[in-house]
C-alpha cells in the first residue's frame, strides 16, 4: 500500500499541525471497521484502506511519543509508524475477531523500533532478540533505579542494574556506551569516490522475513499466549488438567486414558473438555475486549502536541 493521501507529510516544523489533522479522523466502530476491511482485502477499494488507516494515525502518534528519549526526529518516528500501520492494514484479517487497534499496535512498535535500532547501528550485536530486549529497557531501569544518563557506569551501577535485569555486567556496561555514543551511521557513504550514492546499508543483504514482520508475528503469538495462559489459570486443577492433555499436546491422550485416571466415564471427560474449552474461549474473548478498549481509549485521548 502506497503511503499516499495521508495528512500533511510529517516534518519536524509542521507536528502540531499534523497531530490536529490526525486527531480529526473519528475512530470507527467495530461493524464499520470489519466492513472497510473486507472491501479493502476482498475488492482492493483503496478507500476502504485510506479509512482504516486515517482512523488510527493518532494510535501512531501515541507510540512513537514514548520513544522520543532516543533522540531522533520525533517526525522520522511517527512516519516510520505510519509504515508499520499500512502494513498491518494490508494484513489485517477481521474474521480473526482482532480489532485493527490491537493487530496494528504490533506494526508499529515493529516499524518504530526497528527504525530505532537502525539508526543506533545496532549490527553485529550477538544474539538480536536479547539484545534488542536490553537496548529498549536500559534506560528505563536507569530511570527507575535513579541512574542519570551521565557517561559511564561506576561497578555498583552497573551491579544493580545487571541484578534487576538478570544480565552479565559487562554486557549493561557495552550497552549504555552504545546508548551514549552512536556508532557509524548506515546511511555513511561507502568508498572514496565523490559523489557515490552506495551506502553502508546497502551492502547489508537479508533473505528471510524483514524485522517488522518477525517482531509483528513474536510479539502476536507472545500475546495469544499469554492471554491463554491467563485463561487456563481460571479453571480448576482437574479442567486444566484435561485441557491441557486434550487441547494443547501434540500427541493428545485419550479420554479413555483420562477416563480410568479419574475414575470417570469417556463421555464425562468429553464434557469436561468441552466445558473447559468454553471457559478459556470465553476468557480470552473478554480479556482480548479489554485490550481492545484500551486501545481504543488511548486514540480517544487528547493529542499530544507539541510546539511547531
Amino acid at each position: 500500500m502506497a503511503a499516499t493521501n495521508l495528512p500533511t507529510a510529517v516534518t519536524e516544523h509542521g507536528l502540531s499541525r499534523y497531530f490536529k489533522e490526525a486527531w480529526q479522523y473519528p475512530v470507527l466502530e467495530a461493524k464499520q471497521e470489519r466492513t472497510l476491511a473486507e472491501k479493502w482485502r476482498d475488492e482492493g477499494d483503496v478507500e476502504a484502506a485510506h479509512s482504516l488507516v486515517t482512523s488510527h494515525l493518532r494510535l501512531v502518534v501515541k507510540i512513537a511519543m514514548g520513544y522520543r528519549g532516543y533522540g531522533l526526529p520525533v517526525a522520522d518516528l511517527v512516519s516510520e509508524g505510519n509504515i508499520g500501520l499500512m502494513k498491518a492494514v494490508k494484513k489485517f484479517e477481521p474474521e480473526r475477531g482482532f480489532r485493527l487497534s490491537t493487530y496494528a499496535m504490533w506494526w508499529i512498535k515493529a516499524a518504530i523500533t526497528e527504525y530505532v535500532l537502525r539508526s543506533w547501528s545496532m549490527v553485529k550485536m550477538g544474539t538480536v532478540a536479547a539484545q534488542k530486549k536490553l537496548f529498549f529497557s536500559l534506560r528505563r531501569h536507569k530511570q527507575r533505579l535513579g541512574i542519570h544518563d551521565n557517561g559511564e557506569l561506576n561497578p555498583d551501577q552497573a551491579q544493580r542494574l545487571s541484578d534487576e535485569l538478570n544480565v552479565k555486567t559487562d554486557e549493561i556496561i557495552n550497552m549504555n556506551r552504545r546508548l551514549a555514543s552512536k556508532d557509524l551511521s548506515l546511511n555513511a557513504p561507502v568508498g572514496q569516490d565523490e559523489g557515490s550514492t552506495v551506502e553502508f546499508q546497502d551492502q547489508l543483504k537479508d533473505e528471510g522475513a524483514s524485522p517488522e514482520e518477525l517482531t509483528a508475528d513474536g510479539e502476536e503469538r507472545g500475546l495469544r499466549n499469554e492471554l491463554l495462559q491467563t485463561a487456563i489459570a481460571e479453571l480448576d486443577k482437574r479442567d486444566r488438567h484435561i485441557f491441557i492433555e486434550r487441547r494443547l499436546k501434540d500427541d493428545p491422550v485419550t479420554l479413555e486414558h483420562l477416563g480410568q485416571h479419574y475414575g470417570i466415564s469417556r463421555e464425562r471427560v468429553r464434557q469436561l473438555e468441552a466445558r473447559a474449552f468454553g471457559k478459556v474461549q470465553k476468557v480470552m474473548t473478554d480479556l482480548m475486549t479489554q485490550r481492545e478498549q484500551a486501545a481504543e481509549d488511548a486514540m480517544l485521548t487528547d493529542a499530544p502536541f507539541v510546539t511547531a
